[in-house]
């Protein structure tokens, strides 16, 4: 396997050679999205949309809060959205999250004019704080060769994507590339994460770089293992079902935190239920009104007043730089009878006729 960096770098300038020469329809642009990525506009309003790509393909549309038929990227991005967070896999079973398909939908992104957030799992699949698998053409690479290819490989990711954010690894609390780049082995760790920050630094002079922790409770120690690497904006998921009901402790220690490290801070993820129905036979991740918070009903009003609450948490001090919605257009796009759709249409920005919910007006600016 010592020859693995190498045959990574030639699949990838094969494949950078192949999306080169796709064509694809891009939405129509114009003034009404907003100031471009250059402007002033440092405030992130964004959505990870992960899953639109493979949503249109199955032919599903939406509609506006007036029923007007339009992209759901066309959509968010006139209500007031100005960043899409995507999520990038190594080598995915199906070509859903890989770099050809982020590739193409990070072209009408910016086409649009939208900044464009990409989230590097170094997985072939989920990684979250459970779940740091290291894609199967690693595996049998040594701790070098590893560090070698995260440069490598992040440095391809920059160079033809162009992000605007580069988020280096997915909800990392115990750390990525596992067993490698365990936290428990923090030297290691902190090596594999220092490589992607760099390749980062080395082919871009612009793009930030992004380290998110699941989390606020315990997210001080994560950022002070990781206090000496090369990184601008601390990235922390919040979901009250699992993070905490308690939104005056998230605006306490999210304040507290960037703070003390002097680093602009995101709340990368988040998301509420409009509904604790559903529109498919898959199980919902959110269910029961006990994994809500008693002031934000499950309902369209509810889920409005929870994102503008969250919106003005993460703007409201000067280190405080914005919010991104995960799963904003994951509805049930696979039908009623499905069993492997959405487990997250309930809590998606469009309702079960696929129709913008009142939620999206805390995209304005």
């Amino acid at each position: 396997m010592k020859n693995s960096s190498v045959k990574t770098g030639t699949a990838f300038l094969v494949l950078f050679l192949l999306v080169s020469t796709v064509s694809c329809k891009k939405e129509q642009v114009s003034s009404r999205y907003g100031p471009s990525p250059e402007t002033k506009d440092t405030i992130i309003r964004g959505a990870d949309l992960s899953f639109l790509p493979e949503i249109e393909a199955n032919g599903v549309l939406f509609s506006n809060s007036s029923g007007k038929q339009a992209t759901a990227l066309e959509i968010l991005a006139e209500a007031g959205m100005n960043t899409v967070r995507l999520r990038l896999w190594h080598s995915p079973e199906n070509n859903h999250s890989s770099l050809a398909e982020v590739k193409l939908f990070a072209d009408r992104i910016k086409a649009m004019r939208l900044k464009l957030w990409i989230t590097v799992h170094y997985s072939d699949t989920w990684a979250d704080p459970g779940h740091q698998q290291k894609p199967a053409a690693w595996n049998q690479l040594s701790l070098q060769t590893l560090r070698d290819s995260v440069y490598i490989y992040t440095s391809q990711v920059v160079r033809l994507l162009k992000p605007d954010i580069l988020q280096v690894g997915n909800e990392i609390n115990h750390g990525f590339l596992w067993p490698d780049g365990h936290s428990m082995h923090r030297e290691h760790f902190l090596q594999l994460l220092e490589a992607g920050c760099k390749a980062v630094r080395d082919h871009s002079d612009d793009c930030l770089i992004m380290l998110h922790y699941a989390g606020f409770k315990e997210a001080d120690i994560f950022f002070n293992e990781v206090n000496s690497l090369d990184y601008d904006l601390m990235g922390i998921s919040y979901y009250p079902i699992w993070h905490g009901k308690d939104l005056n402790l998230l605006q306490s220690s999210i304040s507290a935190l960037s703070k003390k490290h002097q680093k602009k801070l995101v709340i990368a993820e988040t998301a509420y239920p409009f509904t604790l129905q559903w529109n498919d036979h898959t199980h919902n991740v959110l269910g029961e009104v006990a994994q809500t918070i008693a002031e934000f009903s499950p309902s369209p009003d509810g889920q409005q007043l929870f994102l503008e609450e969250i919106k003005r948490i993460s703007t409201h001090k000067p280190l405080l730089s914005g919010f991104a919605y995960w799963g904003a257009e994951w509805i049930a796009f696979k039908g009623a009878e499905a069993t492997d759709g959405s487990s997250w249409e309930n809590q998606a920005l469009f309702d079960f006729s696929n129709k913008a919910l009142p939620a999206i007006s805390a995209f304005a600016r």
